[in-house]
């Protein structure tokens, strides 16, 4: 284990007095830093509390805080105090609007809090951990007390597998030959790891995911379901030798969230099916040339849309200085540009949101296709072009290509939207998100009474503890 210095966790009178008391199967739930991660693993959390679980969310008091209003009694927030480094301060202890140079930053400062993990461990003897990928030393904790441990993996099944072939079996063609990388994604994610491999920490990082699944327990959660990826969830199990568990969807109720009146009266004027939403997640900033044509992708499609952009915290950039001149004027009320928020599962579940043109995060994926809106898929790194191809795979989207230097062009966004919203051609994808959204709706929640099932075994029959090696 790590022997580092840090400050005390603090845990409530109430949740100490609950650990205690309560009668339920309590689980510990431990997410990354990020809204991607986290979402995800609330959204798992109220479906385990509604079947007579009891949940503790852990994580950094700015994430808390920013969801203690979305939960309900069933589950209690632990706050995970990270070690106070200079160049990282309390409200950048998320991935939030986080400078990119400082996320190794954050990594590090979470590994530094383990300590602090470990009292909460021995303070609240959860009955389970559900922990996440960039942290296999949660696992190894809870299994030096005892504790069984499984990872829950947000991300694709399909993306997943793709990356576990390569470290399994580097010299093999992934087998399914519709899953793969561009060349300009090759080059870029070469490149990518050249930087990394300058660091002298580039092993252990590299390392986190692998030791992360190796220390789940005999199952894996991951959120999917089987008749969008359920040949690559398959194949990932027979990789690494662990039974591969669908979650589902996870997406939260649309009725929940009760701001952006404003966006929502605006779309009320606009006819079924007749605008795109644009939007390219919480933590990824588009470039000034992915910007501009992306804005002239928009304006030249005569399609409306809501645009929601964002850039890093403590940038003091407006919208209006960074969009081509003029843009706004020509466009009018044809086009909607936001900055920073928008309530994306209520706009997604809006009539009039025909298309989304996305970056493909996973749950962006999930929820486009839980609400039946064809994807205008626009992937920029990590999972993304993967997720993209999957997209286009089953049908439910279409792929804006790049050159062959990884550069957009204003003319493919602009046929793309089109194809997806407008065009006849577009009517097979329209059809094949509708048919995915139903078949959603109808199987309800499958998944998570299997997820509980499982649940329950582990804690019936737990591992044996012992000292656990992971770094």
């Amino acid at each position: 284990m790590h022997s580092t210095t840090t400050t005390t966790t603090t845990t409530t009178h109430h949740q100490l007095t609950m650990a205690m008391t309560n009668t339920k199967m309590s689980i510990l739930m431990f997410p990354w830093l990020a809204h991607g991660h986290i979402s995800p693993f609330l959204e798992l959390a109220k479906k385990l509390t509604d079947r007579n679980f009891m949940v503790y969310l852990c994580s950094t008091p700015i994430i808390l805080d920013g969801i203690k209003d979305k939960i309900s009694d069933s589950i209690q927030l632990v706050k995970l105090h990270l070690p106070s480094l200079p160049e990282l301060p309390p409200h950048f202890h998320t991935t939030m609007g986080l400078p990119t140079h400082l996320m190794f930053t954050l990594k590090q400062a979470l590994d530094m809090s383990l300590p602090n993990f470990c009292n909460i461990l021995d303070t609240l003897k959860p009955d389970l951990v559900i922990y996440d990928l960039l942290q296999p030393w949660a696992a190894a904790a809870a299994a030096e007390r005892d504790i069984p441990a499984v990872e829950f993996i947000s991300s694709s099944g399909t993306m997943t597998s793709f990356q576990f072939h390569h470290v399994h079996h580097p010299y093999k063609v992934f087998p399914f030959p519709t899953i793969y990388y561009r060349d300009y994604e090759s080059r870029a994610q070469s490149q990518r790891e050249d930087e990394l491999k300058k660091d002298r920490n580039y092993e252990k990082e590299r390392q986190r995911g692998i030791l992360a699944l190796r220390l789940s327990h005999d199952i894996v959660l991951i959120k999917s379901f089987a008749e969008l990826e359920g040949k690559y969830n398959d194949y990932l199990s027979g990789v690494v030798g662990k039974k591969i568990i669908p979650v589902g969807p996870l997406i939260k109720d649309p009725n929940l969230e009760e701001e952006g009146s404003d966006i929502i009266k605006w779309l009320n004027g606009k006819a079924m099916g007749s605008t795109v939403y644009t939007s390219f997640g919480s933590e990824f900033f588009l470039s000034k040339e992915d910007l501009e044509e992306i804005a002239y992708g928009l304006e030249k499609s005569n399609v409306s849309f809501i645009w929601v952009v964002r850039f890093p915290k403590g940038e003091k950039t407006r919208v209006c200085d960074e969009l081509p001149l003029g843009f706004l004027e020509r466009v009018g009320d044809r086009g909607l540009v936001v900055e920073g928020w928008a309530p994306q599962i209520r706009i997604l579940n809006h009539p009039s949101i025909g298309g989304f043109v996305s970056h493909c995060g996973w749950n962006s994926v999930m929820e486009s296709i839980k609400f039946g809106i064809p994807i205008i898929a626009m992937p920029m790194h990590l999972d993304q072009p993967v997720n993209a191809r999957l997209v286009e795979e089953v049908g439910v989207g279409i792929e804006v290509v790049r050159d062959s230097d990884g550069r957009l062009h204003r003319e493919e966004v602009t046929a793309v939207i089109r194809r997806v919203v407008v065009e006849k051609g577009g009517d097979v994808v329209r059809k094949n998100a509708k048919k995915f959204s139903k078949n959603i709706d109808k199987k309800g929640d499958e998944e998570i009474d299997a997820v509980v099932k499982e649940l329950n075994r582990l804690v019936q029959k737990k591992p044996a503890a012992g000292a656990v090696t992971y770094w």
